[in-house]
C-alpha cells in the first residue's frame, strides 16, 4: 500500500540508478471502481515531462526507476480524461455514497494490484494531511485513518473541466433524491448543478424538487435547454409550473415550448394562477372517477391506469365520465375496505372540505392543517375540480424556514 504524499517530489532514477527527474504528480483516468495509473508527470530541469507507466520499473516510496535511457523532454500536455491526483484530487471535495456525506481529500491511497497501481481509497483524516505536512516519525503519524473506497466516490468536485466521474450517474442514483440534493447544497453551486446534471432525467427531477426555489430556478436556467425541458416533464407540474415562474420571461417561454405531450399542457394550465393562491400552490395531479361506477368497478379502472400520482389518498368522484363536475370524496382505504358491489355514491363523501382557486394560499394551508386533510380539492366557480393542495406544499407556508427541508414529501 502506498500514499500520493509518500511518493511526490521523490526521484526519478534511471536505469543505473542515477536521478533524473523528480515525481511532480500521479495520472490516471477515472471511470472505473478502483482506476489504474497511466502516467507519472515528472520535473526534469525546470520542466514538466510525461513518463508513460509502461516505462517505469519500480515505483514506492523510494520514488521511481525507469526501464529506458531515453526522455522524452517535450512539455506535458493533459490529454482528454486524464487526472492529475495532487492537482485535481487533494484537497478538493467529494461525495461518499455510503456515508452520505461531501469530505475534503488529505491523501490519496494506491495499491499494487497484479503489477498495476491503482487509486483505492481517498483519505480524509486529520492523519491523512499531517502525513502530508510532516516528516516521518511526526506524533501521530501512525493512529488509524480513515480511508474512503474510490468505489464510493460519486462526484469529485474539482475545477478541471475534463474530470467527471462517467460512473456518477450510478453511484449517486443508489442514493435517495433528498439526500443527492442535500449533498448538492453542501457544495458550491457550480459543483451542485453538475451534480444534478450528471443524474438520470427522472432522478435530476426528484432531486431538483428537494431543494430550494433558487436553486431549482437556477440550475434549470442554467442547463442546455433541450436537457431543461426533459427534466421539466419528469417533475410534478406544480414543482415544473414553480421553476419556470421564477424564471425570466422568455426563458420560461422557450422552455414550455421545448415541452411535450400532457406534461406541457398540465404545466401550462398551472402557470396562469398567481402564486399566492390556492391555483398557485395546487397540482393537476389528481385521480377522477365517474358516479355511476360500483367500488369493484372503480378498483378495477385503478389498476388499468398507465400512470397515477405518485401516492393517492384520495379520489375525485365526478358526476360521469368526461366531467369535471366534482360531486364527492373517497378516501382510498375507504374504497379498498367496502363493498365491491356498492356504488361510488354509497361509498362517497359529498360533504368535503375544499378552496377556490382564488383563495389565500395561506388559508388553504391552514384549512388543510385545521381538519387534517391530506390534501384539499380546488374547485373553481362552475363546480369543477381543478386541482389539490397537498399538505407537504401547505406546510412549507405554515413551517418555519429552517423546517421546511425537514418535512417529508407525502404527495
Amino acid at each position: 500500500m502506498l500514499y500520493l504524499s509518500q511518493v511526490l517530489r521523490r526521484p526519478v532514477r534511471d536505469v543505473e540508478g542515477r536521478p533524473v527527474a523528480s515525481i511532480k504528480d500521479v495520472i490516471v483516468r477515472l471511470g472505473e471502481d478502483h482506476p489504474p495509473v497511466t502516467g507519472l508527470v515528472a520535473r526534469h530541469m525546470r520542466r514538466d515531462i510525461f513518463l508513460p507507466r509502461t516505462r517505469v520499473a519500480r515505483f514506492g516510496e523510494t520514488g521511481a526507476q525507469l526501464n529506458f535511457d531515453l526522455l522524452d523532454l517535450r512539455d506535458f500536455k493533459r490529454r482528454e480524461g486524464e487526472v492529475l491526483l495532487a492537482r485535481d484530487v487533494l484537497d478538493k471535495q467529494l461525495i461518499d455514497v455510503d456515508g452520505k456525506r461531501v469530505v475534503r481529500v488529505n491523501d490519496v491511497q494506491l495499491i499494487e494490484v497484479a503489477g498495476e497501481w491503482r487509486v483505492t481509497g481517498a483519505d480524509v483524516s486529520l492523519q491523512g494531511l499531517w502525513r502530508r505536512l510532516a516528516p516521518a516519525g511526526f506524533y501521530g503519524s501512525s493512529r488509524a485513518v480513515e480511508v474512503i473506497d474510490w468505489a464510493d466516490v460519486g462526484y469529485l468536485a474539482t475545477d478541471a473541466a475534463t474530470v467527471r466521474l462517467k460512473s456518477s450517474r450510478d453511484k449517486l442514483s443508489r442514493l435517495h433524491p433528498v439526500e443527492i440534493a442535500r449533498l448538492a447544497e453542501s457544495l458550491s453551486y457550480r459543483q451542485g448543478a453538475e451534480v444534478v446534471a450528471a443524474l438520470d432525467d427522472e432522478t435530476a427531477a426528484e432531486t431538483l424538487e428537494e431543494m430550494p426555489d433558487e436553486s431549482q430556478a437556477r440550475i434549470i436556467g442554467d442547463m442546455d435547454k433541450e436537457r431543461a425541458a426533459d427534466i421539466l416533464e419528469w417533475m410534478s407540474p406544480d414543482e415544473a409550473a414553480d421553476v419556470l415562474g421564477d424564471l425570466p420571461e422568455a426563458t420560461a417561454e422557450d422552455l414550455l415550448s421545448r415541452m411535450e405531450g400532457e406534461e406541457k399542457t398540465d404545466v401550462a394550465e398551472l402557470l396562469h394562477y398567481e402564486d399566492d393562491t390556492a391555483g398557485g400552490l395546487m397540482t393537476n395531479e389528481f385521480i377522477t372517477l365517474p358516479q355511476g361506477l360500483t367500488v369493484g368497478e372503480a378498483l378495477a379502472t385503478l389498476r388499468e391506469m398507465a400512470e397515477t400520482p405518485n401516492m393517492i389518498y384520495y379520489l375525485y368522484v365526478v358526476e360521469r365520465e368526461g366531467s369535471w363536475k366534482l360531486s364527492g370524496v373517497i378516501a382510498l382505504r375507504s374504497l379498498i375496505l367496502a363493498d365491491p358491489a356498492a356504488p361510488l355514491e354509497h361509498v362517497m363523501r359529498d360533504e368535503f372540505q375544499h378552496a377556490h382557486p382564488d383563495d389565500s394560499a395561506r388559508d388553504v394551508a391552514h384549512k388543510i392543517a385545521e381538519y387534517n386533510l391530506l390534501a384539499l380539492p380546488v374547485v373553481d366557480d362552475l363546480g369543477e375540480i381543478a386541482g389539490i393542495v397537498t399538505v407537504d406544499d401547505a406546510m412549507e407556508l405554515l413551517l418555519p424556514k429552517g423546517w421546511r427541508q425537514r418535512l417529508p414529501r407525502i404527495f
